[in-house]
């Protein structure tokens, strides 16, 4: 069994930065590609990024150059630190071990004036 939590949402005016968090119960965390995903109110859940075991990155085009992701595998710890936040960012974040059923409840961000 596997438990993902996310942290880190809330309100943030255009152009500011939030730091997410996603902390994953389980032993096979270093193992497996991590990935997250947004879903706006009306819209479909869209890919954002995902980082490998091994620390090789991918980005949707939306995000590229304004988000990056790392991982503690320490900590069992994902980190999306995103910057030049746009209105259009606004949705609901999710974590998911990247291919699996795996999910976690979700953060929201807000970015807004």
């Amino acid at each position: 069994q596997v438990q993902l939590v996310e942290s880190g949402g809330g309100l943030v005016q255009p152009g500011g930065s939030l730091r997410l968090s996603c902390a994953a119960s389980g032993r096979l965390f270093r193992l497996n590609t991590m990935a997250w995903y947004r879903q706006a109110p009306g819209l479909e859940r869209e890919f954002v990024t995902a980082i490998s075991s091994g620390g090789s990155t991918n980005y949707g085009d939306s995000v590229k150059g304004r988000f990056t992701i790392s991982r503690d595998n320490a900590k069992n710890t994902v980190y999306p630190q995103m910057n030049s936040l746009k209105p259009e960012d606004t949705a609901v974040y999710y974590c998911n071990v990247m291919g699996s059923g795996y999910w976690g409840q979700g953060t929201q961000v807000t970015v807004s004036s």
